[in-house]
């Protein structure tokens, strides 16, 4: 009978909340705000060629920091990283970070693709602009039964344009048993990176998707697909639900969906999983619904810290590289894979190189971004985003869910559904986390062009 109460109420208070809440939603015009600092005259549309070119200073000064840094608290004795980084695998990091690791050469790595800077709606955005190549590096447009298809890619938090390095080649590479290749576009989120951050409160995720939806037509693409992870993923499914126009198809290694009704049938999915689709074989995946809440809250702290006060943990990790350091990587850990707290290494090595990783920290430091990274939270979150109720909106374009068994929250396809009205491809990954154009680029590459494929044979190869 207390099992039964127990999954009436939120039932019943389900169904009143979506009855209340769902059926008046409208897809709203979102204004194109200026962003940046108010300014007399017109703002330029050019787009300009950029280099990653940091002042020898800045390196010297990271250095510097680096090799004066205060000594750790020992780790407590077989916690590995359950507790968070320990101090020793810290340290480890941060001598090669300071001894090893070479800036000059990481920085040309990172500036082997054609990259630029477009000012949208007052903000210098910063991408990276890929267009396809055979093995001679030549262009390949002449050949007329390749089809050149325009593809946007967004990253996430605390990743990015790092993240996209290895895939990069695959997409933009023709094959044999391919009729089509990608164009790819890899915007830095407003805020991240070179990309500047916006001067007044406002900018989440929903009105990115109308920054990059202008950055798309300022790059004369009328039509593209659209793909990305974590805050990535938020974006790129806000384009789809406002401008279903523009965008082909969808491809997302985080779907999700967040209504009242979702949150019902999670709680009834724990207990009755055979009404949800789900076989038995995958139900650790999704449930019981106790398990996944005490996974987030346990993955979750950094969350709400950003989302309430993200100048406060901004300050005090913009003047110290070692606590930038930690704060990133343990993400890269426990996101890849939360069985990596239980190991001494934290399984950092498994899927990246320490160089890689320390790439991905130093865009951050070098452009002193931090805290208006993490503003994205608040600004997503804030109560005014909040009244706009985006997420609810439906995607109704074509939409491929890549679901990677290590992501930090995994939904059934049936409850994706409720916000995904045309999932034409859901794949369940072999392996793989949150991070998964950087651990598993391979396999992320090969559903996109799958799910490409699809979409194409639908519509005739158009």
């Amino acid at each position: 009978m207390k099992k039964a109460i127990a999954l009436l109420v939120p039932v019943a208070l389900g169904v009143f909340f979506y009855y209340n809440s769902e059926n008046d939603l409208k897809v709203p015009t979102l204004p194109e705000t200026n962003w940046g600092p108010k300014k007399d005259g017109k703002v330029s549309t050019e787009i300009r060629p950029f280099t990653i070119d940091v002042p020898s200073k800045v390196i010297e000064d990271l250095k510097n920091r680096l090799a004066n840094r205060r000594s750790y608290v020992e780790p407590l004795e077989d916690a590995a990283w359950t507790y968070g980084v320990p101090s020793k695998s810290l340290n480890t990091i941060l001598d090669y970070w300071k001894d090893k690791y070479n800036w000059t050469e990481r920085q040309a790595l990172l500036n082997k693709y054609p990259q630029f800077k477009t000012n949208i709606q007052g903000l210098d955005i910063h991408f990276y602009h890929v267009r396809p190549t055979n093995i001679q590096e030549e262009r390949i447009y002449e050949n007329k039964n390749l089809k050149v298809l325009p593809l946007l890619m967004v990253h996430g938090w605390p990743g990015s344009i790092v993240e996209f390095q290895k895939i990069i080649p695959t997409l933009t590479t023709p094959s044999a048993d391919r009729d089509f290749v990608f164009e790819l576009i890899i915007p830095s989120l407003p805020g991240y990176g070179f990309s500047d951050g916006a001067v007044r409160p406002g900018l989440g995720a929903a009105q990115i998707a109308v920054i990059f939806k202008n950055l798309m037509q300022r790059l004369n693409f009328k039509t593209y697909y659209v793909q990305g992870g974590d805050w990535g993923a938020v974006v790129v499914a806000n384009m789809a639900a406002l401008f279903p126009e523009k965008i082909i198809g969808l491809h997302s290694n985080m779907c999700s969906v967040l209504t009242p009704k979702t949150l019902v049938w999670t709680i009834v999915g724990t207990y009755f999983p055979f009404l949800l689709n789900v076989d038995s074989a995958q139900y650790d995946k999704y449930f019981p619904v106790s398990t996944a809440l005490s996974n987030l809250i346990e993955e979750t702290g950094y969350f709400h810290i950003q989302a309430t006060k993200p100048d406060t943990i901004g300050a005090a990790l913009t003047s110290s590289p070692d606590g930038l350091a930690v704060y990133i990587l343990e993400k890269f850990s426990t996101w890849t894979n939360k069985a990596y707290r239980q190991r001494n290494d934290g399984g950092l090595l498994e899927k990246f190189s320490l160089d890689e990783l320390l790439d991905n920290i130093m865009v951050y430091w070098v452009t002193n971004s931090i805290t208006t990274s993490v503003r994205l939270y608040a600004e997503t979150f804030s109560s005014a985003s909040r009244t706009l109720k985006i997420e609810r909106f439906p995607v109704k374009v074509p939409t491929a869910c890549a679901v990677f068994p290590n992501e930090i929250v995994l939904t059934p396809e049936s409850m994706l559904k409720d916000r995904y009205a045309n999932i034409v491809k859901y794949n369940s990954m072999e392996r793989g986390g949150h991070f998964a154009a950087f651990e598993e680029p391979q396999l992320l590459a090969n559903d996109i062009f799958n799910f490409v494929k699809i979409t194409r044979n639908n519509k005739g190869s158009t």
